[in-house]
């Protein structure tokens, strides 16, 4: 479904991120894992992308640095010379009430859910307008749709995706290229782990397929949207969340 492609994925050292990068493989694709932090959970991912005989490499950048994702998009585009998918997917919380919520947490979770967004779509337009054709994919979330007490940040950062999304697919679209965003709702990851057992149980209560979903749900709605199969679909929020919203 993606063979040939070339993909670089945000954030792909854990998690979404993570299971993406491991699909995209799997259905074919050359994959560049960035990573902030965890450089080994990164060469982790690429040893079993390797294993399982495709091709990725790792790349450090933190996505809200423009610097960083200057030279991670030379890097990328240097170890396999094309970029044809690029997924936003990196992202991080700091949860407040809004009369406790600081400046800094404020800015934090915008500069890296939302700016770091901006900037990988600035480079990737570049380098697929030249191509003529590419796939954009931008990680939102239900937080971004219906909001969440205490996420004022974080459902900002994600609500403004989906506005670039619609945007860039109609800045872009011309040129062959595709703007879509997936909106994930309760999702067992490391993040959601770490909620409180009330508050999940609460989320779950709200969800008519009473289940969380998995990174992989996540993973293979991106697929698609990446693939030749969703060519006619184009500034969409696809969500995925078991019909929570």
């Amino acid at each position: 479904m993606l063979r040939d492609k070339v993909a670089l994925v945000t954030g792909a050292s854990r998690g979404i991120g993570r299971q993406i990068a491991l699909t995209f493989a799997g259905y074919g694709a050359s994959v560049i894992v960035n990573y902030n932090g965890s450089k080994e959970r990164a060469q982790e991912v690429v040893e079993m992308i390797t294993a399982m005989g495709g091709k990725a490499v790792a790349v450090q950048a933190d996505v809200a640095s423009a610097e960083d994702v200057g030279r991670l998009f030379e890097e990328a585009h240097t170890a396999f010379g094309r970029i044809d998918i690029l997924v936003n997917n990196a992202g991080i919380t700091r949860d407040n009430l809004i009369l406790k919520m600081s400046e800094e947490e404020f800015d934090t979770v915008l500069d890296t859910n939302l700016k770091g967004a901006f900037l990988c779509m600035k480079h990737a337009a570049k380098i697929m307008l030249r191509q003529k054709g590419g796939r954009i994919i931008n990680i939102s979330s239900i937080s971004g749709i219906a909001g969440n007490a205490g996420q004022a940040n974080y459902c900002a950062a994600k609500a403004g995706l989906i506005g670039l999304t619609k945007s860039l697919a109609k800045e872009l679209g011309s040129r062959g290229i595709t703007v879509n965003a997936v909106a994930p709702g309760l999702i067992e990851t490391d993040m959601t782990q770490k909620l409180p057992e009330q508050v999940k149980e609460g989320m779950l209560a709200q969800i008519p397929l009473k289940r969380a979903g998995s990174v992989k749900d996540i993973a293979e709605a991106a697929a698609f949207l990446a693939s030749d199969r969703a060519a006619y679909i184009t500034g969409q929020t696809l969500q995925v969340n078991g019909g929570m919203a």
